[in-house]
């Protein structure tokens, strides 16, 4: 009798979780798709809004100025005013702004609406957080919770791309932006009726908040639009990225000297200085570069020999399916004890993909990057969570007020770290497409009778409608130099490509050091106490 009674009640508990779970997933996915439906279509939308591919850019840059530091005052602002109010008026606030992306008609206006919906976006990927971790038990959270978390986040670029093209055909930008106010109401809904726990409210915000935080989201912001965008105005050439630099080191340094001496700090300067989480934030920065190789570099490269997405959704089916079974294997085995293996099997899958892409030629096609895009992706799915289990775990044990410096670092090394990632692999990539288009050049000569033979050969394409035999020959040394051009773009990514290999097999190495000296300690241990 007592135990047909309690089958009944465990139902709705079931029932709960199973939809806090789906209500994670379409919070991640509407954020994750209001980010990259515009960085994954920068070249596509650059026509419908009438601007140049730089110009484009700034779309991406004026979201993530605003948007790579608010989760840290959020944090405050949530625990303060309680949690069905933030989670109420942030979502209602993200479907309005949703709207907005259907009455743009030029680049000025877009720029502002995505600006404002970097600051509207920020409070749904905490909700889509929040929601997963609700979705398990306490003893699940850190490990289950946390690992599907993040692979939903790890898997929206991929995603972007795999249902990009039907969108744009459709209405090239309100294509794309009519799914996201379509995804934006059902969030509203759900946020509606599926209320999360309440939890305890506290005073914790404070009056120098309202002084250290906007220099903080300034400092931050003048970062994101940087390495944004200094690649393509580059570093030395527009006097404005330098003024940004400057004004941004000025910002966070003064941030820092009032944040020295607060007694609740929103950023505890003792804390973040420590040894272990100057570790922790170097090896999350370090990380974050290396998979920079799946964010810029295969798309790059095939972007580089004239292919779009549509041409790779096999591949964009790969890495979503690499992630998610990347992420349910470390939500199956994330423990404390198992955190060095987890990092020693991802940096081993990032390197073996990254070399095999350091192999590319103009020949390449999305078919044959399957087994190392899948590589990167299962490697990057499992590296994260716990990363990421490591230092929530330590800063939980030194009290709710270190929150908000540990998101900061987490911002920072993954969302402004992102940002430095691709600058960094798009700074090299050009630097040494022109070292081999230099190369290249310099040995193409028409006294060459293999250069004179290949300049025919191309000429002859144009036999039926260029009688002019001189006509044809510069037209066919143009098809060459575009050939040159071609070969020097993949050779720069295949050495991109192989520097990150190097990166993680180096990081791999040093991890594989560090866990053998714990091997060694802990042997030694029993050793000292038996003499």
């Amino acid at each position: 009798m007592s135990a047909t009674a309690a089958a009944p009640a465990a139902a709705p508990d079931a029932r709960r979780m199973a939809a806090c779970l789906g209500a994670a997933v379409l919070l991640w996915v509407t954020q994750g798709l209001g980010l990259n439906l515009v960085s994954a279509n920068t070249y596509q939308l650059q026509g419908a809004l009438g601007a140049t591919v730089n110009e484009a850019t700034w779309l991406v840059a004026a979201y993530m100025a605003p948007n790579v530091s608010l989760t840290a005052i959020l944090t405050k602002v949530r625990s303060q005013f309680g949690l069905r109010r933030f989670a109420e008026i942030s979502i209602a606030l993200f479907a309005v702004v949703s709207v907005l992306h259907l009455f743009v008609f030029n680049l000025h206006s877009a720029v502002a609406v995505r600006f404002v919906a970097g600051i509207a976006a920020s409070p749904i990927s905490t909700l889509g957080f929040l929601y997963m971790l609700e979705a398990f038990p306490p003893e699940k959270k850190l490990s289950w919770g946390l690992s599907l978390a993040l692979t939903c986040s790890a898997a929206t670029p991929a995603l972007a791309r795999l249902i990009s093209p039907v969108l744009l055909d459709l209405d090239q930008w309100r294509g794309l932006y009519t799914l996201e106010v379509g995804l934006a109401l059902l969030c509203l809904a759900v946020v509606w009726r599926l209320p999360l726990a309440p939890v305890p409210r506290a005073r914790v915000l404070h009056w120098l908040d309202a002084v250290s935080y906007p220099l903080i989201a300034l400092g931050f912001g003048l970062l994101a639009v940087v390495f944004t965008l200094g690649r393509l105005y580059w570093w030395f050439e527009a006097p404005w990225i330098g003024i940004c630099l400057a004004v941004a080191v000025l910002a966070l340094a003064l941030a820092a000297a009032i944040e020295f001496n607060r007694e609740t700090p929103l950023m505890n300067i003792r804390w973040l200085a420590s040894g272990e989480m100057v570790r922790l934030a170097l090896v999350l920065l370090a990380f974050r570069i290396v998979l920079s190789e799946q964010s810029s570099g295969a798309p790059g490269l095939f972007q580089a020999l004239g292919l779009l997405n549509e041409q790779s959704r096999g591949l964009y089916l790969t890495i979503l399916g690499a992630s998610v079974t990347g992420g349910v294997l470390c939500g199956a085995l994330l423990k404390p004890e198992r955190i060095p293996a987890l990092h020693i099997l991802s940096l081993a899958c990032i390197a073996a993909g990254a070399f095999m892409d350091g192999h590319a030629t103009t020949l390449t096609r999305p078919a044959g990057m399957h087994l190392s895009q899948g590589l990167i992706a299962f490697g990057g799915a499992l590296f994260l969570p716990a990363a990421m289990q490591t230092g929530m775990t330590h800063t939980l044990k030194q009290g709710p007020p270190f929150v908000t410096s540990f998101i900061l670092v987490f911002l920072f090394t993954q969302s402004l770290g992102g940002l430095i990632g691709s600058a960094l692999f798009g700074t090299f990539v050009t630097l040494r497409e022109k070292y081999h288009s230099s190369y290249l050049v310099e040995h193409i000569t028409l006294a060459d009778p293999l250069v004179a033979g290949r300049v025919r050969q191309l000429a002859a394409t144009y036999a039926g409608v260029l009688p002019d035999e001189r006509l044809r020959s510069a037209e066919g040394l143009a098809l060459l130099s575009q050939q040159a051009t071609r070969e020097a773009n993949v050779l720069a990514y295949n050495d991109a490509f192989l520097l990150i290999a190097a990166m993680a097999t180096l990081t791999l190495l040093v991890l594989l050091a560090a866990s053998f000296r714990r091997w060694l300690r802990r042997t030694a241990r029993p050793a000292a106490a038996t003499a």
